[in-house]
């Protein structure tokens, strides 16, 4: 199969949304079929198989700052990768983002999956802008929900409905990951992650750090480690009187990252709000590591209600103190919790979500009215049907 997939936003700082695009057409291509991506970049060198429409600009989106692309070059540019790609199905993120996503679905031939991403729970802009949306959504052929609150924000904005399918990881590499001595757990000393943008509000770095002083008094020999992008100085200055019990790591690498999760303890996900999955929550998981985690819906969801991770109010650092204190006062308990995350987590690996995204491919492809003569808004009731039949 001719598969296009357009990545709405800047290739060259990670996202998401980027890696999920990344991943699938890893696995896609690995199974043989021919993989095209269409995504903003000023690289000079992308991988084989993705194509630049230049570089983009900073749009500040849903608590966040998106990196897009628009403007009649890059109009062009989608139009004739679309001509020279002749592709059997079109596979489009975030289909409303006024990016190549958008453009692409305007000049599509071929069927048009789009898949949502994001979460949130009120947008004026959207709001807005729901009746101009209306003619770009009925050109989709399907929809992808990554998770419940990304349905629900899709359907409160723009109407219709979706299937879910959720984010993938590539569950082996972190089940492997060989950890690092300089940041292993051992048991005098449970080390306790945070992963994420340090500036970034909703990250909900200053929940995190609220926490440390209160679990270091009932565990004066744990190790916070603290990983991501960004200066964060208030919170440095706060936990300064910690020593080394805290440290910044700053950016890591994805092999860095595996290995961290691998060897700890811990990796708590304090974030505020605007999630509408939780990927790193399955790395973790996935790397046998036991989650602590804000009580967003999307969390909840990918922690089973609490039975494969444990959840706190979402904002509340003396909650999540509590919540470590305990973990780390029942070792047993805490052991329990890792093994039913790291089994929960199989149902989000990319062999398994790929087949589901396949299936979609393939159902859109085969209600086309080019292919079989049946109107594409039968695919919705189509795919359902074959979803459910190979779960059953």
């Amino acid at each position: 199969m001719r598969i296009g997939i357009v990545n709405p936003y800047s290739w060259d700082v990670p996202g998401g949304v980027q890696y999920h695009v990344r991943d699938l057409a890893g696995e896609l291509i690995r199974r043989g079929h021919h993989v095209s991506v269409l995504t903003p970049s000023s690289r000079s060198v992308l991988p084989e198989w993705a194509v630049s429409v230049g570089p983009a600009v900073p749009i500040p989106f849903n608590g966040s700052v998106a990196r897009l692309s628009f403007g009649p070059v890059v109009s062009a540019r989608t139009r004739r990768w679309l001509d020279e790609g002749a592709f059997d199905v079109l596979h489009v993120h975030e289909p409303t983002v006024p990016s190549i996503s958008m453009l692409a679905v305007m000049n599509a031939d071929s069927p048009v999956v789009g898949t949502f991403h994001s979460a949130m729970e009120r947008s004026y802009a959207r709001e807005a802008t729901a009746g101009v949306m209306r003619p770009l959504m009925e050109r989709l052929s399907a929809r992808i929900a990554v998770s419940e609150e990304a349905r629900r924000t899709l359907v409160e904005h723009h109407g219709g409905d979706a299937v879910i399918i959720p984010n993938g990881v590539e569950t082996s590499t972190f089940r492997r990951a060989v950890p690092l001595a300089k940041w292993e757990q051992t048991p005098e000393r449970p080390v306790i992650t945070f992963l994420g943008r340090l500036d970034e509000p909703r990250k909900g770095l200053p929940v995190f750090a609220g926490a440390v002083p209160g679990v270091l008094e009932s565990h004066p020999g744990a190790r916070f480690l603290v990983a991501g992008r960004g200066s964060a100085e208030e919170e440095r200055e706060a936990l300064a009187a910690c020593g080394d019990s805290v440290e910044f790591l700053g950016e890591i690498t994805d092999a860095e990252k595996e290995s961290l999760l691998r060897g700890a303890t811990l990796y708590v996900a304090p974030q505020t709000g605007g999630e509408s999955f939780g990927i790193v929550l399955v790395e973790a998981m996935a790397a046998g590591c036991a989650v602590v985690a804000s009580d967003l819906e999307a969390f909840r969801a990918v922690l089973a209600d609490g039975r494969a991770g444990i959840l706190f109010p979402t904002g509340d650092a003396s909650a999540l103190t509590a919540a470590l204190v305990h973990a780390l006062d029942d070792r047993e308990e805490l052991a329990s919790v890792a093994r039913s995350g790291e089994h929960a987590s199989a149902q989000y690996d990319w062999g398994v979500v790929t087949e589901r995204i396949l299936a979609v491919y393939q159902t859109v492809v085969g209600a086309s009215p080019t292919r079989e003569g049946r109107p594409a808004a039968t695919a919705l009731s189509l795919l359902r049907g074959r979803l459910r039949g190979e779960e059953a």
